[in-house]
This record gives structure tokens, C-alpha cells and sequence, in this order.
């Protein structure tokens, strides 16, 4: 919905207050939402800290009653906003109709081989078999109708094409889960002071809350600056990467707290003394890929996919996170003392892995891109 809100389709040029004139590009500004959508996401989540301390030291029902409020205010705030958001009528479902669609195509494309009517373009080469979908590529006729037409059938094309980046995602989740689950643990099993262990992963949304305007306002400028604009897959291959980075620092930091004393590798409900501060580059890393995984997966569901299809694009983008749980509950036998060294490195092991797969599968998506651009 944020971004629904930005109408403009062509860069245009905004005179800044010094005198000094600016190109204000949609896709640069598209990014700028997503990133501050993104920030404000975290700014919430810092409530986790006054909500830890309510259950802490108070009761569960304040603990509770804190976001209960905050919803109220969010539910009058979008109602008193209602006339002035720019909001999309709802089409209904195409899910049925992308379907049908896609068993037709490949319905269509095997008859096409059986009777040998394979179609060609102009260039001599043969037709994708999404191609027989449309009604005027149509081999065998069929006696009714189709609900669609040769328009649909690229747009469904377009986003096939954006999923497949997202096939990647489970993994990544997989590793970013680790913050609400083994690094809370990990945390318990050292020495945190008057705080409890549950506090440590709002480390997480800080470092965000910090490094998103950063990004935002000086990095990613300072790079179009130099003539070096860093494409969404790139920058979901570094978000893969610092991800896989953050459970490697992971893995070295279990493997301190199991070498040291008086409890080892089986603290149970005591600490070992160790200080749980060493955690904090696990978080920063995990926050630093979220800025470049995270928030560029939202984009690039947004940006590649068709206007009637933004809403379906999405809702698989965020599925990818159902992945993610599944994955996760095949590392339950090692989610636990003393087997939490290995949960930490397997995880690094496969979000490296899949990190230069993915780049292996994509990285052409950037230059076909820019030369679109151009």
C-alpha cells in the first residue's frame, strides 16, 4: 500500500531549495519507501524492550496491554486517513485463471509438437511454451472462449520470472529466524547482567534503525554518485552472504561459550561466564543483511511485478517465510545443547552455498535490467 501511494511513472527534475537541480528517479524513490517502510517496521519492534521489562518486572497483562494500545492508534489513524489514501479497487482472485492458464499453455505446447505446428518468431526460434497460451497462438481452438487474453499471458509471464528469485528465500529466513529462537538461547547461556536474554535480539532493530537512513541518505547516493548503481540481485547476493556471515560468527561464539566454564557445553539453566555482549556482531551482521536481502525482496516484489498481479507476487514473496519455519523444524534435533556449534555452522554452510547459487542463477537480471533502463 505504501508504495501505491508514489503515482509518478517518469523521472522528472525538483529545483532543491540551494538553487541546486535534482533527477528524481521512480525506481531510486521506490527503493526510499521500502527502505523507511522498513525502518518504521523496526522502530515498532523496539517496543520488545518495554514489553520484556513489563513481563520482567511487572505482569504479562501490561506486557500485553502495550501493543493492544498501539494497535488502537494504528486502526484510528487509518481511519481517519481513509479519504486520502490512494487505494486500488480489489479484482478478485486470479489465482483460478493463472491456472487454467498455465495448463493451457501446456496443453497447447504438446499439441503443438504432436500435429508439428511448433511456432516461431521472427528470429526462427521456437515459441516459450507460455506463448501457445494466448488465444491468438492458440493450435487447437477450444469451443469456448478463454477468460484471458494475450496481455494476461505476459504479464503471468513477467511474474513467474520475478518468483523464481524468491525460491532462494527459505534459506535466508531459516538464518534470520535464529534471532527469535538458538541466539536468544545462546544468549541465556551467558552472563547478560540485570537484563534478561530476551532483550539481546532488539540489538537487531537498533542497528537497522541506525544503518537504514545511513544506506539511504549516503551510501546508496554516494554510489549512483560514482556512476555505480547496485541492482536487486546483487544486493540480495550480499544480503545472502552477511547472513551467512552473521550464523558463521555465530557457530564461533557457541563454540567459545561450550569451551568455557564452569558449566560447558551443558549449561542447562545456569551461564557460563562469558560476557553475551560477543553476540552484537551476529546481530549487525543479520541487520545488515536484512537492509540488503530483506527490503530489496519487498522491491523487487513490487517493481517486476504487473500492476493486476502486485498483490499475488507479494504474498509469495512473504511465503517464502514458510519455508523458512519448515526448514527450521528439520533443525530441531540440533537446535539444543550441546549440538548448537553444529546448528550454527550447517546454517552458514547452506545460506553460503545457495548465497552463489543464487547469483549463479540471476546475476544476468541486473544488466538486463539496466540495458532496459538505457
Amino acid at each position: 500500500m505504501v508504495a501505491e501511494q508514489y503515482t509518478r511513472t517518469r523521472p522528472f527534475v525538483r529545483r532543491l531549495k540551494s538553487g541546486k537541480e535534482v533527477l528524481v528517479d521512480r525506481d531510486a524513490t521506490i527503493q526510499s519507501m521500502f527502505n523507511w517502510f522498513y525502518w518504521s517496521i523496526n522502530l515498532g519492534s523496539l517496543s520488545a524492550i518495554a514489553t520484556s521489562e513489563l513481563e520482567h518486572n511487572v505482569d504479562f497483562w501490561p506486557a500485553f496491554l502495550l501493543p493492544t494500545l498501539m494497535f488502537v492508534v494504528c486502526i484510528l489513524v487509518f481511519w481517519l486517513g481513509r479519504n486520502k489514501y490512494i487505494r486500488n479497487p480489489p479484482t478478485g482472485s486470479i489465482l483460478l485463471q493463472a491456472a487454467s492458464c498455465l495448463t493451457t499453455g501446456v496443453r497447447q505446447s504438446r499439441i503443438a509438437k504432436r500435429s508439428g505446428q511448433v511456432l516461431r518468431d521472427d528470429a526462427g526460434a521456437k515459441l516459450n511454451w507460455m506463448e501457445y497460451a494466448k488465444p491468438s497462438n492458440m493450435v487447437d481452438v477450444p469451443a469456448s472462449p478463454v477468460a484471458w487474453d494475450d496481455h494476461f499471458v505476459d504479464e503471468l509471464r513477467r511474474t513467474l520470472k520475478a518468483c523464481k528469485v524468491f525460491i532462494f528465500y527459505p534459506v535466508y529466513w531459516l538464518c534470520f529466524g535464529q534471532i527469535t529462537n538458538t541466539l536468544i538461547s545462546q544468549a541465556g547461556e551467558m552472563n547478560t547482567g540485570s537484563v534478561p536474554n530476551d532483550i539481546m535480539q532488539n540489538i537487531d532493530p537498533l542497528f537497522l534503525i541506525i544503518f537504514i537512513p545511513i544506506f539511504d541518505k549516503v551510501f546508496y547516493p554516494g554510489l549512483r554518485r560514482c556512476g555505480l548503481d547496485i541492482g536487486p540481485i546483487l544486493r540480495i547476493f550480499i544480503g545472502f552472504v552477511l547472513a551467512a556471515i552473521a550464523m558463521a560468527y555465530a557457530a564461533i561464539v557457541q563454540h567459545l561459550v561450550y569451551s568455557t566454564g564452569p558449566y560447558y557445553d551443558h549449561p542447562g539453566s545456569q551461564h557460563n561466564d562469558i560476557s553475551a555482549a560477543i553476540q552484537i556482531p551476529a546481530y549487525a551482521f543479520i541487520a545488515w543483511s536484512e537492509i540488503f536481502a530483506s527490503i530489496t525482496g519487498l522491491e523487487y516484489a513490487y517493481t517486476k511485478a504487473p500492476q493486476s498481479m502486485k498483490s499475488i507476487v507479494m504474498s509469495i514473496f512473504l511465503f517464502m517465510n514458510c519455508g523458512g519455519a519448515i526448514l527450521a523444524f528439520c533443525f530441531n534435533p540440533i537446535s539444543a545443547d550441546p549440538h548448537l556449534v553444529m546448528n550454527f555452522s550447517i546454517a552458514a554452510g547452506l545460506m553460503g552455498f545457495f548465497a552463489f547459487l543464487f547469483y549463479a542463477c540471476f546475476y544476468k537480471y541486473d544488466s538486463q535490467e539496466q540495458r532496459g533502463k538505457n
